[in-house]
């Protein structure tokens, strides 16, 4: 089965420093038929305004994973932790016991563009951790990347969670295929351009979920950049 969220269908906030599209329920926005996929919980695309960004506070027991999409984000934690993280970049954050950090633009004249994803852990209570790497584009072109995994395989980065993060670029004429386990979903997140999913036409922001199919055909792409997501049941 092929279920197909359009973007405009998300949940939208404007705190004027920062504008937000929640894919699931989040914050004030609450929707019952769409808070999560699988251990899926939060997709926000966040655009923060330059010189702002999210004062220090605490999480515990997530998987925080922060995907740049353009702009530049400064990170601090309370593991003693400081980067920058530029397009390209993965940056996983687990919550664990807790945590507390803070995120800003460090783009001094331009929005930083991101999405925060949020995936619950396999345990609690876990010891809270830091990981961040970068994967360049010609590892992405018309290919299905794979960049956070539970055992950090294909030198993804690692999560502590039953889950696998794909993410890929497609333009003309290049297609990939990922061979899927009926029994999990998969939702596909389209970042931007336009693409097709097992034959299905998106848009940027518009996204799939794919439950009991046994394979993901990704073609048709214009300017495309995508994520999957492989998730338990």
């Amino acid at each position: 089965m092929i279920t197909v969220r359009k973007s405009s269908d998300r949940g939208h906030a404007d705190h004027g420093w920062l504008k937000s599209f929640h894919t699931f329920s989040f914050a004030e926005y609450h929707d019952p038929r769409h808070m999560g996929v699988g251990n899926l919980r939060v997709i926000n695309e966040d655009r923060i305004a330059p010189g702002t960004g999210f004062g220090t506070h605490g999480h515990r027991d997530m998987e925080i994973v922060s995907y740049v999409l353009s702009g530049k984000l400064g990170h601090r934690d309370s593991l003693g932790n400081g980067a920058e993280i530029v397009p390209g970049d993965v940056q996983r954050m687990s919550a664990g016991s807790g945590i507390r950090h803070s995120e800003f633009n460090v783009a001094q004249q331009a929005e930083t563009h991101f999405l925060q994803i949020w995936i619950l852990p396999d345990d609690r209570d876990i010891a809270p951790g830091y990981e961040q790497k970068h994967f360049e584009d010609a590892g992405k072109r018309g290919h299905l990347r794979l960049v956070a995994s539970r055992d950090g395989r294909e030198g993804s980065v690692t999560i502590h969670a039953d889950a696998s993060m794909y993410a890929g670029l497609f333009d003309a004429g290049e297609s990939a295929e990922l061979t899927l386990d009926p029994q999990r979903p998969v939702y596909v997140h389209l970042v931007r351009g336009s693409l097709e999913v097992n034959g299905e036409r998106i848009e940027g922001g518009d996204a799939v979920t794919l439950r009991g199919e046994g394979q993901l055909t990704l073609s048709g792409g214009r300017d495309a950049e995508v994520i999957v997501f492989d998730l338990k049941a």
